[in-house]
């Protein structure tokens, strides 16, 4: 039996405030007891007002939905709050060098929706095999109706639909700041305490683990865990216990962003429910819409363009008004550190890693850290069960990190693209982490195998590297003859065709515009 005071006391301190801090509370403030029940916790958050949100992320994963879902708030009270619209994935314009297939151009969706028949290989080989048919949709808009919707600005749901669930998969757009603002009011109003200020010091016990803050206005803050959201300064994790950072900037080049919010140039103009992601000489510029904005920024490698020149991109790409409008200039580095849970203290944010916001992974994993944090400090817990949890943590992020590098890296390695250095050092298999290698080596073959996956550690599924491999043009011999080598079965995947096509003009007829949804939230 363990004695009392081998388990370790309830107080969580989360250092740092922004969008990390506030939806860790928001979700712990619901997922754990709280002090007036059994094994209760107390959760203060210390945030200083010198610290800004960084407040250029303003994409989410579709994860995101069933995070808000617990925090017991409406669906309509977090648009009207976060400034929030609805997203249903990527449109990719300019990345593939030519042409994409079913399409005049170089443009391809990475649709949120699962394709038909789920994430097995289902119709993907038949579509292969119709290859070179010049009336072959493109693969998104064969296996989906998404893709359709998606180009009609439509949104994924009805009003009247159930709150965070609708015909459509979806995630959302929204404002940075006003989002943690409101998981802020939700947080405290969950009875997390919030103290202002900044950390001076921080106290250490005769194991290392972290004691106690000492802040500027001399108040000291105890606590038996402590979770740093303290940005990219990770300031417990990095400069107080000295975790590792493991850079990438190897295989993904892009270290600088260049922010530009739009305004509308005229009131209830269409808002895309999708983010475009627009290729250019040494990045991209995402460009998502909000109910009175748009939300724009170049991502770039500085290996490969200045800062002066990247800051012309994003003003060209603005139009007239984007000669007068203000730029926020973002440098990152590009990895993550592989311990983000050392003794009594866990990263999450900016502080445990950082890639480009290609397919909005950062606040998923914020959601993914806090949930497991959460599920292993359910009941009782003392020293070893934490030091179990903090391997077993560390085992599953970095694995999700290195995850995710091979999935972002496949936007633009198979790239034909060659006009610049920065296309061609993408291109170049020198850059490749050896597990996308191997996959692709492989690829050109066969199909994808659910054993070319670890499914627990993946952010995304294998029809999403389906999407944008064959959305990219990748050149494969796999599905060759899978029309002639099962006549039962081709028919079967023709007539599935078929299906979703007639799905597609349904949905077309069913699902209101984008913009008039928005404004449906909005009154009421």
């Amino acid at each position: 039996m363990k004695k009392v005071e081998d388990i370790m006391g309830k107080r969580i301190v989360i250092v740092g405030g922004g969008t990390a801090g506030w939806l860790t509370a928001a979700y712990l403030s619901r997922a754990l007891p709280s002090t007036d029940q059994a094994n209760g916790w107390a959760i203060t958050l210390v945030e200083s007002s010198e610290i800004g949100t960084i407040g250029v992320g303003e994409g989410s994963f579709p994860s995101l939905r069933s995070t808000l879902a617990t925090l017991g708030r409406s669906e309509a009270e977090f648009l009207r709050a976060s400034d929030a619209t609805f997203k249903q994935g990527v449109r990719f314009v300019g990345w593939a060098g030519g042409p994409t297939p079913g399409s005049n151009a170089d443009d391809y969706f990475h649709p949120f929706n699962l394709p038909f028949g789920g994430d097995t290989p289902g119709l993907l080989p038949y579509w292969l095999d119709s290859a070179p048919d010049p009336a072959r949709p493109s693969y998104a808009d064969a296996v989906t109706v998404q893709e359709r919707l998606i180009r009609a600005d439509k949104g994924p749901k009805r009003r009247e639909d159930p709150d965070f669930s609708g015909p459509m998969n979806y995630a959302y757009h929204f404002d940075a700041g006003k989002l943690a603002a409101w998981l802020r009011e939700v947080s405290t109003a969950n009875g997390i305490a919030r103290i202002e200020g900044t950390v001076a010091t921080v106290a250490r016990r005769e194991d290392g683990d972290i004691a106690s803050l000492a802040l500027s206005d001399g108040q000291s803050i105890e606590g038996d865990l402590f979770i740093d959201c303290s940005g990219f300064r990770a300031l417990l994790i990095g400069d107080t216990l000295g975790a590792p950072f493991k850079s990438v900037e190897d295989v993904l080049f892009n270290d600088r962003a260049i922010a530009m919010q739009v305004p509308d140039e005229r009131p209830g103009q269409p808002i895309a429910p999708y983010t475009r992601a627009t290729a250019h000489e040494a990045g991209w510029i995402w460009d998502i819409g909000l109910p009175t904005r748009r939300g724009t920024g170049y991502v770039y490698s500085s290996r490969h363009m200045s800062d002066d020149e990247a800051e012309q991109v994003i003003r060209r790409y603005a139009g007239p008004q984007g000669a007068t409008l203000n730029t926020r200039l973002l440098k990152f580095r590009t990895g993550y550190r592989t311990r983000q849970w050392i003794g009594n203290t866990v990263a999450i944010g900016l502080s445990a890693g950082f890639f480009e916001p290609l397919e909005s992974t950062g606040i998923m994993l914020i959601e993914v850290a806090a949930r497991m944090v959460a599920d292993m400090l359910r009941g009782p817990v003392d020293k070893a069960a934490l030091e179990a949890s903090a391997r077993g943590f560390n085992r599953h992020m970095s694995a999700r990190f290195e995850a995710i590098v091979e999935f972002l890296k496949l936007h633009y390695c198979v790239s034909r693209r060659a006009d610049t250095a920065y296309w061609r050092d993408n291109t170049d298999p020198a850059s490749w982490p050896e597990g996308l290698k191997d996959k692709l080596a492989q690829w050109r073959h066969r199909l994808a195998s659910r054993f070319d996956f670890v499914v627990d550690f993946e952010t995304f599924l294998p029809p999403s590297w389906a999407y944008i491999l064959h959305g990219l043009g990748y050149e494969t011999d796999a599905g060759k003859g899978a029309l002639a080598a099962d006549p039962t079965r081709a028919r079967e995947a023709i007539a599935a065709f078929g299906k979703v096509r007639q799905s597609a003009q349904a949905a077309l007829q069913a699902l209101p515009d984008h913009r008039s949804l928005i404004d449906q939230y909005h009154r009421t």
